[in-house]
């Protein structure tokens, strides 16, 4: 009975990992770069240095709104944090005065002034990513992204029935040993990070229940927005009276705001109808404050800056969904823990595209004629190559074209973008018309040399390249380099070893062929 369970779940296994395994290495991927999305936007905006007070943020912000949005329907103000220094504001315009798309958004520095920097989503784009995909709808991606992530549920428990010695596997790692170094990789980077492995998969599930399983909701509120006020406390905002009245001043309002959540920041700011005598502001604690995600939530009165509510994730569900939601996004983490985070990211992301590989090599020496697979095998083989080998060399090409494209150039943020997809689609028929191992080979040091790039283009570019970033002691820019520099030499080994595997190959493959050739002179 045994046996035949755990032959089973190896099936299993087998296949949940694989139907959708190239889209998991790419939520893995992106996922794991998320957790330093901050700094990776500060990268890609060299223009911005220093730090900013949040109450002195809000009061410029205001200041700034005022100038641009003064009868604007509503006002969101980010504020900066310990990981950014600049405070971002959005505005939705009033129906009388319109505004361009792409116009109602601002970068602003700690006194709320117009930053003059590069337009760029940064690391945003990776976290949205992440669960939004690209170029296709947002509703379809999420539902797409929580079937991959439930098949990686299903693959995670399934595996650990599968593997009879899970623990022992941990401490076997052999390099050149072919399918078995493969197994060893996936083994030990599957067991060293289990426990984040299996929260970070059923977490992100969580995060995105309530899109998934609705009938809650509809079963028992007239409407969504009922939901909100009543668990989150967000109450729809009252209509505008017309009657002009000045906003409160902000920073009060963020001190007394950090004052009730015993010193924690104040992390985002929404203001309905400013400047009227309904206008209403609506304080939410920063994320980073706290392993809950759902930030406690403070009113005030527009007009005279009084308190007229709070709300705090109270309630064993709410909080509980709160912590799960925040142990996913690791807002709260310092730096110890969320590099730790990032490792076992890494670990997970080598983890789906071990297990990838691991598919093709056990399967290749099954095939009547190895070097003739099917058409199924190459798929899945040519797959590979573009998810793994084409993933890497796309985000690599982002940073790139950071520093690359022209600083004034129309809808200059999405073109960073298109170029990392246009860099993955180029690697991804690369390896099309190219035959398997030579395109392993060549896509791998394609990616090293792009990673490498990225901090000589950088030091070409900026003023912020590593040997002045080091003198500076600016460490977010040192380690961004020196992140880039361990990828490169990471991709460069494994170009270098499929080299040698695939010599290895051919050699083998032209010594049966000479002794299948001396048996017919034989005979």
């Amino acid at each position: 009975m045994r046996d035949t369970l755990r032959q089973s779940m190896a099936l299993f296994h087998t296949w949940s990992g694989l139907l959708l395994g190239w889209l998991l290495f790419a939520m893995f991927a992106t996922g794991t770069a998320a957790y330093f999305q901050d700094e990776i936007t500060r990268w890609m905006q060299p223009e911005v240095a220093g730090d900013a007070n949040p109450a002195l943020a809000a009061q410029g912000a205001v200041r700034f709104l005022n100038t641009v949005a003064p009868d604007g329907q509503s006002w969101y103000i980010t504020l900066p944090n310990s990981r950014s220094a600049t405070t971002q504001v959005y505005w939705q315009p009033s129906a009388s005065k319109p505004a361009p798309r792409g116009e109602t958004s601002a970068v602003l520095d700690r006194d709320g002034n117009r930053i003059t920097t590069r337009e760029t989503r940064g690391g945003f784009f990776l976290y949205r990513f992440h669960f939004d995909l690209h170029y296709m709808p947002v509703l379809w991606a999420r539902y797409l992204v929580g079937i991959a992530a439930m098949f990686m549920l299903v693959a995670i428990i399934s595996g650990v029935i599968t593997h009879k010695k899970i623990f022992a596997d941990f401490f076997m790692l052999r390099f050149g040993k072919g399918q078995r170094s493969w197994l060893d990789a996936h083994n030990v980077t599957a067991v060293l990070a289990l426990p984040f492995h299996l929260m970070i998969t059923f977490t992100g599930l969580v995060t995105l229940a309530s899109m998934y399983m609705p009938w809650g909701i509809a079963a028992n509120y007239a409407a969504p927005t009922a939901f909100y006020e009543a668990v989150f406390g967000r109450a729809v905002a009252a209509e505008p009276t017309g009657k002009r009245v000045p906003l409160a001043d902000l920073g009060p309002l963020v001190s007394a705001a950090s004052n009730r959540w015993n010193g924690q920041r104040v992390g985002y700011i929404s203001i309905a109808n400013p400047n009227d005598a309904a206008a209403r502001i609506d304080m939410t604690r920063s994320p980073e404050a706290s392993f809950g995600a759902r930030g406690e939530t403070a009113s005030f009165d527009g007009a005279t800056g009084r308190l007229i509510g709070a709300h705090d994730a109270n309630g064993a569900a709410l909080a509980t969904e709160s912590v799960m939601i925040g142990l996913h996004t690791g807002r709260f983490a310092k730096w110890g823990l969320r590099w730790l985070y990032f490792l076992s990211g890494l670990g997970g992301t080598i983890m789906v595209g071990s297990g990838l590989v691991l598919w093709t090599v056990k399967r290749r020496a099954r095939l009547p004629d190895p070097s003739r697979p099917h058409l199924g095998f190459r798929m899945v083989e040519r797959l590979n190559i573009a998810a793994i080998a084409g993933l890497a060399t796309g985000i690599a090409v982002y940073f790139l074209a950071n520093r690359l494209l022209p600083l004034d150039m129309a809808s200059r943020a999405e073109r960073e973008i298109d170029s990392l997809f246009l860099a993955w689609l180029g690697i991804g028929l690369w390896g099309m018309i190219r035959p398997a191992r030579r395109a392993w080979t060549e896509t791998l040091a394609i990616a090293g040399a792009c990673f490498a790039a990225v901090p000589v283009i950088n030091a070409l570019t900026t003023s912020r390249g590593l040997l002045p970033s080091l003198l500076a002691g600016d460490w977010t820019f040192v380690a961004f380099d020196l992140v880039m520099l361990v990828l490169a030499a990471g991709f460069a080994m494994a170009a270098v070893r499929s080299a040698k595997v695939r010599t290895k190959a051919n050699a083998g493959q032209g010594s049966r062929t000479r002794r299948a050739a001396q048996k017919v002179t034989s005979a």
